[in-house]
């Protein structure tokens, strides 16, 4: 059997080691084209007026405002499949580099626009800092009650409920989290509820924890995330577990990098604002109360697509992208409601098929191509991200619980597929091993 043909699995068989099987391509560094049908209505109007004053990519632009006009609109406006709500919500992850990303800059001008429309939700409800189950469930809590004991005489002769915490009343909420490697990190530990609880609230928005002593519940809650993170911090810190128990396919991963070069960037000037503020204020005027349906030729459109999209795709790629039907669905929703409409047209149908389009082919470009094990893939993403390092810093990648025989046969299958190379460093003692990763 031919080594470049066989898997990791098949591979280790000589020493030991189990892992799963190796299915990537040599890394490309092609990018995902946004479609021009995502630029459609409001959402394209934002991206057209405020690119030309922005070094942000317009992909970024446009999905940090979907993604926070989706949460802005409220829980109210959804579609529905079988007995599943699907509302306006939405997490996103854009992927780029630390400098040249210019992740952050696309925040700005759509939070202008959506602040000026509600300032009280501008300034309480958008928060960073994502760090444990229970404090995300905090933020979006309901009122909590307590027995409070009636006395007559000093003596017990009953109780009555009393609020003791009023909780959240209004359940929107904006997670901006500029340091996305930094949440996965935290979801690593053993005791975190973190990625249960993002996955609660993507679903259904009724969030609680298995804590014994927590009271802590929310019902109604409509969480939205706009993360941030690079390529090989995504690579090395997406654990197997959140790849395989579905956090990571309720996200979007889109890839973004700078647009160009304006180093004295202009503020979109308010005369270009104030159009899009009074559009956006319609919308909160018109938006619907109930689920939206699709027209008869949106019907027959997505009678054609549903097969692609709720057909599962092999390995890591396919385990990311696994809610394409539904990303689409929600999408869709929004796209229609920022056009004031009742129902889901073709062109809401075409516009978020565009962005999908755009976040399934990031994913391929992204996760298509590693060696699909989680312990290989995170010691090349390292090698990649960090430069040449010693077998014990590789070891300290994971916290040392990886035993060191499966260090050693994953460092061997990398060697064997031309993915990395060691040599020798002299040390005045005994010689170091260093690895460094090969450019495919």
């Amino acid at each position: 059997m031919s080594t470049a043909k066989v898997g990791f699995d098949d591979w280790v068989v000589q020493t030991g080691a189990t892992a799963a099987d190796a299915t990537g391509l040599p890394r490309t560094e092609t990018r995902p084209r946004l479609a021009p049908e995502a630029l459609y209505g409001l959402a394209g109007r934002v991206v057209e007026t405020v690119s030309p004053y922005s070094e942000a990519d317009p992909v970024a632009t446009l999905a940090t405002f979907l993604v926070a006009s989706g949460n802005l609109v409220g829980p109210g406006p959804h579609a529905r499949a079988a007995h599943d709500e699907h509302p306006c919500r939405f997490n996103v992850a854009l992927v780029g580099p630390t400098n040249d990303g210019r992740k952050g800059t696309s925040l700005g001008a759509p939070l202008k626009i959506l602040g000026d429309v509600d300032p009280e939700w501008a300034a309480r409800r958008i928060a960073s800092g994502l760090s444990s189950g229970e404090g995300l469930i905090y933020h979006v809590r309901d009122p909590h009650e307590k027995k409070q004991p009636i006395k007559e005489r000093g003596r017990v002769v009953g109780y009555e409920a009393v609020i003791e915490d009023h909780g959240a009343e209004d359940k929107r909420l904006l997670i901006v989290e500029p340091e996305m490697a930094a949440v996965l990190k935290r979801m690593e530990r053993e005791s975190s509820s973190l990625s249960a609880v993002i996955r609660q609230a993507w679903d259904t928005g009724t969030l609680a924890t298995l804590t014994k002593n927590s009271p802590l519940r929310a019902t109604g809650a409509h969480i939205s995330i706009v993360a941030h993170i690079t390529e090989p911090e995504l690579q090395v810190n997406l654990a197997e577990t959140e790849r395989a128990n579905g956090f990571a396919n309720r996200f979007m991963f889109l890839l973004v990098r700078r647009s160009k070069e304006l180093p004295e960037a202009p503020s979109v000037p308010d005369a270009q604002l104030r159009p899009l503020v009074e559009a956006m204020r319609e919308v909160l005027t018109c938006r619907p109360d109930m689920p939206l349906v699709r027209d008869e030729a949106a019907r027959a459109i997505w009678a054609d697509l549903y097969h692609d999209l709720s057909a599962g795709k092999p390995g890591m790629f396919g385990a990311i992208v696994a809610r394409g039907a539904a990303q689409v669905l929600r999408l869709s929703t929004l796209y229609a409601v920022l056009d004031c409409s009742p129902v889901i047209r073709p062109s809401h149908l075409g516009a978020a098929l565009a962005v999908w389009t755009y976040a399934e082919e990031s994913a391929r470009l992204i996760f298509g191509t590693t060696m699909g094990n989680p312990i290989v893939d995170r010691i090349e993403a390292a090698l990649r991200e960090r430069g040449p390092l010693s077998r014990d810093q590789i070891r300290d990648i994971f916290s040392r619980h990886v035993p060191a025989e499966r260090i050693v046969a994953a460092l061997a299958f990398l060697e064997s597929k031309g993915r990395a190379r060691k040599h020798a460093e002299d040390t005045g003692g005994r010689p170091v091993e260093i690895w460094e990763a090969v450019t495919p």
